[in-house]
């Protein structure tokens, strides 16, 4: 019996260990694949465009330093530069990260922490948005704007990121998951304010939860191009994605060891952003998804 028994525990084991292998490579393989055209695309940077027109190679050349020479000398006869373009990006997309992820952590702890009568009805309507896309009230929108003099301003892009319902419902499931009604109440008796007591109290706890949102705030306002294609008409205001865009005109289409240095500047803030915060999304992502 003992040795049936050793026998089907070591079985059993090895079926175990082989299922959590098959599924670590099946997780590797996925991993290099969504990263294999990142990879490409800063391989071909230092690669000359006959080359890259040649075919695919995964062998890094030596014309880096002379794509990035002829991506600056034909970025001179545009009226705004790479760098002025990702300042502008950095302008819109930083305010309006932090405003989304602000104002919808104080929208999702209203809901939570307080029982008034309308709050189901509220919660319901949040969730109704949701479902709503953005481009049915993208004319309203911008008649909206052009009847306020904004139209050509970065504030409508950073204005309208304080209503993002799919932050304030991510932030209400990790407050239901994590935050304890009790502390604001402890909070409340000792004479704190509301206000004081959600900056001091409940944003710290819930750094995972802003982090992660955070990041994907950030990626999707780097990467907008609907919207500052209607608000920003003058070239010197326009952002990353834009430029991009000019990437594809006659000027540039010829030389892809240029396009790819192009496309390569803009990604890499992402890289950094993503970088910094990475370490809160599993545990954010977790932590929001499970409910006590």
């Amino acid at each position: 019996m003992r040795k049936d028994s050793s026998q089907i525990d070591g079985h059993y084991r090895r079926k175990l260990l082989l299922e959590r292998g098959a599924k670590e490579l099946v997780c590797l393989l996925l991993c290099l694949l969504s990263l294999f055209p990142f990879l490409l695309m800063f391989i071909n940077c230092t690669r000359p465009s006959s080359a890259i027109k040649a075919g695919l190679s995964l062998i890094p050349g030596d014309y880096l330093l002379k794509n990035w020479a002829s991506f600056v000398e034909q970025c001179s006869g545009l009226q705004i530069g790479v760098f002025q373009a990702m300042l502008n990006s950095f302008c819109i997309a930083v305010p309006s990260t932090a405003l989304s992820v602000y104002i919808a952590s104080m929208t999702a702890y209203g809901i939570h922490a307080y029982r008034f009568r309308l709050r189901n009805a509220v919660w319901a309507f949040i969730m109704a948005i949701m479902l709503v896309p953005t481009t049915i009230s993208a004319i309203g929108f911008y008649q909206f704007m052009l009847q306020i003099n904004l139209v050509d301003t970065f504030w409508p892009l950073i204005l309208s990121a304080a209503a993002t319902p799919s932050v304030v419902f991510f932030m209400r499931q990790y407050m239901e998951a994590t935050l304890s009604i009790e502390m604001s109440e402890a909070a409340r008796m000792d004479g704190c304010g509301e206000f004081r007591t959600f900056n001091s109290i409940v944003l710290p706890l819930m750094k995972p939860a802003l982090a992660t949102q955070a990041i994907f705030q950030f990626v999707a306002s780097w990467n907008n191009l609907f919207m500052p294609t209607m608000i920003l008409t003058s070239d010197t205001k326009k952002t990353l994605p834009l430029f991009v865009q000019m990437l594809t005109t006659d000027q540039f289409k010829t030389d892809y060891g240029v396009v790819y240095i192009g496309l390569a500047v803009t990604v890499l803030p992402l890289f950094i952003v993503y970088f910094l915060l990475s370490k809160y999304i599993v545990s954010g992502v977790t932590l929001g998804g499970v409910k006590e």
